[in-house]
């Protein structure tokens, strides 16, 4: 199947220009500007004219709750699945998930399914295995062997670190566990990485600091998250960052979390720029069907919402419209960084070879009016 996509304002992530983009079955065949000719192909091709529209490569997410998350306030509170139509119209094309909280009764294979699920929907899709604590439960009886036999299992997480909902893990077995996932990640042809869950204890990042001192396992192994939670951690994080390791700052936010002193994911990535943090150690999560619950001083549950798959491309918007962060940053932070980070080396980019992955933005305001995954159009605005 070709399709040639005419007069793109391409932003791939580096901004092209007026451009013309041929897909051939599920990758992008070439990309020539429009100053020259239009590919004379000589068969059978779908044309469409996007007439100027701007064009970005789709949104790569490193944290989905597929299967839903939470439940810290009893059964009643348990989020819900992602749907397919959510997904398809968020502009998010890669998601990664993860179980989180609870692993007894959400499992490993749960998530398998509904990423194959997802995927048949057309969307790409993979999985951590783990979850929020260790030992960590898997699928076929070890990190390793579900990293190197799964073809979806691409490395570890959500491992919960300075949380009280965490199993408190030492230095020492989250060196353990990043040298397996990382073993088994090279003889896959994978990254292993070790996506971590922070929360708001005083030790913040201070436990993977000292698991990479005391061994071999470089910071940027690890993937932590929710690095914009809390003022306190999310200088912590520029400090980490700085060290060498990788942040991610969480898009999907409440009213509450924000009055009690969570940075607006938007405004971290403007602030982390300002820092001179390096962009490529930048990236951007939804945290989509989670829950994002809400606990007294006391650790106790009071309440929660669900986080939201849309949530990237509107922080993107914000970083754009409102911090005038350059469209190429901008966009490296919400997909081409996270697509580096986890190994994922045909995502994050427009351009021959990669994956035919993009949204195609309306003309004059920052939505959607189309989404394309691995070269079919799975998502047209009404």
């Amino acid at each position: 199947m070709l399709t040639l996509l005419k007069n793109a304002q391409l932003y791939a992530p580096t901004s092209m220009g007026l451009c013309h983009l041929l897909l051939a079955d599920r990758r992008i065949a070439a990309v020539v500007s429009a100053e020259r000719e239009a590919p004379a192909l000589g068969m059978a091709v779908d044309e469409i004219d996007l007439e100027g529209r701007r064009v970005i490569p789709g949104l790569v997410d490193p944290l989905v709750h597929f299967i839903g998350g939470g439940g810290e306030g009893g059964f009643g509170t348990r989020t819900a699945e992602l749907t397919l139509d959510d997904a398809l119209a968020s502009g998010v094309t890669t998601l990664v998930g993860a179980l989180g909280t609870d692993a007894l009764t959400r499992t490993p294979a749960n998530l398998l399914g509904k990423a194959r699920e997802l995927a048949a929907g057309g969307l790409t899709t993979y999985c951590y295995t783990g979850s929020y604590q260790l030992p960590p439960v898997t699928l076929t009886g070890s990190v390793g062997s579900d990293i190197l036999f799964i073809p979806e299992f691409i490395g570890v997480g959500e491992v919960a670190i300075s949380d009280h909902r965490g199993s408190q893990p030492s230095p020492f077995e989250l060196a353990r566990l990043a040298s397996e996932a990382r073993t088994a990640g090279m003889l896959a042809g994978k990254s292993g990485i070790v996506f971590i869950h922070t929360g708001d204890a005083p030790s913040h990042l201070e436990p993977l600091r000292a698991a990479s001192r005391d061994s071999a396992i470089p910071l940027a192994q690890f993937l932590p998250t929710h690095i914009n939670r809390t003022a306190e951690l999310f200088e912590d994080g520029l400090r980490f960052a700085r060290e060498g390791g990788r942040i991610d700052f969480t898009t999907s936010t409440t009213a509450e979390l924000l009055a009690g002193g969570e940075v607006p994911a938007s405004e971290a990535v403007a602030r982390a720029l300002h820092a001179r943090v390096e962009p490529s150690r930048i990236t951007l999560s939804s945290d989509a069907n989670a829950s994002l619950p809400r606990f007294d001083a006391e650790r106790r549950f009071v309440g929660l919402e669900p986080g939201r798959l849309s949530s990237p491309f509107e922080v993107l918007g914000e970083c754009i419209d409102e911090h005038g962060i350059a469209w190429e940053t901008a966009i490296g932070v919400a997909s081409t960084h996270a697509a580096d980070a986890l190994g994922l080396s045909t995502k994050g980019r427009l351009a021959p070879g990669h994956d035919a992955d993009l949204l195609i933005l309306a003309e004059g305001e920052w939505s959607i009016d189309e989404v394309w995954a691995l070269g079919r159009r799975v998502y047209r605005r009404d």
